[in-house]
């Protein structure tokens, strides 16, 4: 026969066991889940998407919009009557008067008082109402805030995103001259050797090798400089896995500008949340304004009161008086004769019940009350003159912030074009700078030209591919802007 106690402890470790197992499993599979975003390469529409559900100031931005829905249904709930139950229980030492008997005490009084209170705002000028249409705009307006800093982040994160291909580029360039250097170097050597060259042409090729290593490096740590920016865009730890996808970039050419500056600015100012934003502020400010001059309007109100209490003095008669006989009194007749007056016993008595006080003590009250506002030491006008004058800076927001949109768009399309211009004369320049360096490096085998003629020849080379570098991913970078302002999403 097993022991039970031997039985519960296997199946106490076989438990433990499972569970540990479990969990591994569990912890294994997050794990497996961070690692997904980090090992594989990120698209940048796969960028823009982790930066937005990961982004601080969105998620600060979304809790400003609750706390604004809040303040909306607060103001509906200011058209509802309120209701106040209130309840004591008090002693009395001392002196005072009860104020269910009416009677002066000197003695320990117990009281007791309930009381159920409602008032509701029959009219105060239309602010409430006026104060439910203005939160309505303010969260409304809070929300196209949270598109306007979304919008903000993706732009930075495609900006982020560019500059590191751009970068990966200038990595492969500059390592592509650091290898052309190297055979060079390798070239002059063996010829130094032979006694083909002098032992300075060395030196120079060697000097020139130096300064592209560095070069190389310099490119390097700007592209992990790059990198370190997007990781911290999208709150992600860097980690030496994180990559990105390099796309085929398609240069756009002027006949694919379809849009022109004014249809694409049209385009923007009926999308763009920050002018739906600034738009809605300003019919806040309108109706802070209405709020304000309802400072000037009577208010009335009706009130009403249900109450009851208790008090340790009150008594009720529970025996009447009864004769006792005559007795003098002290006072004497005309002639002398003593006065007998009736003489009664004490009325017999006992406190009331808490429930018949509580049934005998109810009050019930109602009433309207109006107040006129006469002088207010200039109050309310004050207020009308500040919420003019805020309605009046939303006004100019609004029109500060379409002029800086009509400037982006401006600047950005004349980028593009600028760019694009750019770009086929720097392509021009770079395809006859490489047959240039073709043919001086064929010279330079040859032993026809100096080092310092190869390298400054081939420097002119690197510089004119640095430019086309640069001038293909601006290019890139502005057509990319203009498509946001057109409302297209932002992908390559």
């Amino acid at each position: 026969m097993s022991n039970p106690i031997i039985t519960f402890a296997t199946m106490k470790i076989k438990a433990i066991l499972f569970l540990s197992v479990l969990l591994l499993f569990n912890w294994r599979f997050i794990f497996a889940q961070e690692a997904l975003v980090i090992l594989q390469p990120m698209t940048l529409e796969a960028c823009i998407d982790y930066a937005l559900n990961n982004n601080v100031a969105i998620k600060q931005a979304e809790l400003n919009t609750e706390l604004s829905n809040i303040d909306l249904v607060q103001s509906k709930t200011n058209l509802l009557p309120s209701i106040n139950a209130n309840a004591s229980h008090s002693y009395n030492y001392g002196r005072t008067i009860d104020r269910f008997t009416n009677q002066f005490a000197s003695q320990k009084v117990l009281s007791q008082n309930l009381s159920l209170s409602s008032d509701i705002t029959l009219f105060g000028g239309l602010q409430t109402i006026n104060a439910i249409q203005q939160n309505q705009f303010v969260y409304l307006a809070s929300k196209y805030d949270v598109d306007k800093i979304k919008n903000d982040i993706s732009l930075n994160v495609a900006s982020s995103y560019l500059q590191i291909l751009f970068d990966i580029e200038n990595v492969e360039s500059a390592l592509n001259q650091l290898e052309i250097t190297s055979a060079q170097v390798e070239r002059t050597k063996k010829n130094v050797e032979l006694g083909a060259a002098a032992k300075g042409a060395l030196l120079d090729i060697q000097a020139q090798f130096a300064l592209e290593e560095l070069n190389h490096t310099n490119a390097q740590n700007s592209l992990d400089i790059s990198y370190l920016s997007l990781a911290q865009l999208l709150n992600l730890k860097l980690t030496k896995s994180f990559n990105i996808v390099k796309p085929d970039l398609a240069i756009v050419n002027e006949s694919m500008l379809t849009a022109d500056v004014d249809q694409i600015y049209n385009t923007a100012i009926n999308n763009l949340p920050e002018i739906k934003s600034a738009e809605l502020k300003v019919k806040s400010s309108e109706k802070a304004i209405d709020i304000a001059l309802g400072g000037f309007s009577p208010r009335l109100l009706f009130s009403a009161a249900y109450g009851t209490g208790y008090s340790g003095l009150s008594k009720k008669i529970v025996g009447f008086p009864t004769f006792q006989g005559y007795a003098a009194d002290g006072s004497f007749t005309s002639i002398g004769d003593t006065v007998f007056s009736p003489v009664f016993s004490n009325p017999l008595t006992e406190k009331n019940s808490f429930v018949d006080q509580y049934r005998d003590n109810v009050n019930k009250s109602f009433g309207f009350f109006l107040t006129v506002p006469i002088f207010n030491r200039f109050q309310t006008k004050l207020n009308v003159d500040k919420a003019r004058i805020q309605k009046l800076n939303a006004e100019l927001n609004v029109k500060s912030t379409k002029l800086q949109l009509e400037k982006i768009i401006q600047q950005s399309f004349v980028d593009v074009i600028c760019g694009l211009k750019k770009y086929n004369a720097t392509l021009k320049k770079v395809a006859a700078m490489k047959e240039s360096f073709k043919y001086i490096e064929q010279k330079f085998n040859l032993g026809m030209l100096n080092t310092n003629e190869y390298n400054d020849s081939k420097n002119k080379l690197a510089k004119s591919e640095s430019d086309l570098l640069q001038a293909k991913y601006e290019c890139v970078f502005k057509s990319k802007v203009l498509d946001f302002y057109l409302g297209k999403p932002l992908k390559l």
